[in-house]
């Protein structure tokens, strides 16, 4: 039988998933038709996630049966009922994109089920863009989420995810310099109320500024006269003061 005659009849990668019908149980596991034209060959230890005793405690012959396949052989395809891990360690990169479901919150963070051996861990700083106090504030336990990875640890296996990488960043607006021109502006325009407020002298004419200079002598001169009618001044000398004083002041004419 040539090689060619022992390939698979449509090309399967690893961890597809298949129907097939088990044709024959044997001590060490059973052959399965899975529509390929090569044998489906299922070990005991992979039967289950829990050791088996005997295969047909799990199989019968005839039964169908979901499996998955492991590796691809020229003369076999290895398969097994234990559903596989979505990602091997050597398949996990920063960068990469999931998606799965919260299975955990703590307060510095949320566990991811992805598909890994182990949850992933998206730190609380990295569920949203903004401040963050608890998980619980953005995610529930069972919610389905999408995030990006940015650190893969194989040797301590821990995943490091992120949502807020996949959210557009906030723009923080800083209108400092608008605020300052605002304020500036503000203070010039009170200015201007403050002085179109604020009431003008009027500007006198020539002829009331010689009134007010000739009625501020005038007062000076009364004043004199007071002090000079206290020093001793008799009658005649103040009438004729008086009639001095009459003759300096200027008409309204």
């Amino acid at each position: 039988m040539t090689t060619t005659e022992l390939a698979p009849s449509v090309a399967i990668e690893p961890k597809t998933k298949l129907s097939g019908k088990i044709l024959k149980t044997t001590l060490a596991g059973a052959l399965v038709d899975v529509g390929q034209s090569i044998p489906g060959v299922l070990h005991i230890s992979q039967l289950s996630k829990d050791s088996v005793n005997k295969v047909e405690d799990v199989v019968k012959e005839g039964q169908t049966v979901d499996v998955w396949v492991r590796r691809v052989k020229k003369d076999r395809i290895e398969l097994t009922m234990v559903q596989p891990l979505a990602y091997d360690w050597k398949e996990l990169e920063p960068e990469m994109v999931v998606k799965g479901k919260v299975i955990r919150l703590e307060p510095y963070g949320a566990f991811v089920e992805i598909g890994a051996e182990r949850p992933a861990m998206i730190h609380v700083s990295e569920l949203t863009q903004g401040y963050v106090k608890t998980p619980n504030e953005v995610v529930k336990e069972g919610d389905e989420v999408e995030a990006k990875i940015l650190n893969v640890d194989r040797k301590k296996k821990q995943i490091k995810l992120s949502m807020k990488a996949l959210q557009p960043e906030i723009e923080e607006i800083k209108p400092a310099r608008e605020e300052k021109k605002g304020k500036r502006a503000h203070k010039k325009e009170m200015t201007e109320v403050v002085e179109k407020e604020e009431p003008k002298e009027p500007e006198l004419t020539p002829m009331q500024i010689a009134w007010q200079e000739a009625m501020s002598k005038s007062n000076a001169d009364k004043a004199f006269k007071v002090r000079r009618t206290k020093s001793g001044l008799t009658a005649e000398q103040e009438e004729i003061l008086n009639r001095t004083l009459e003759k300096r002041l200027p008409t309204g004419g």
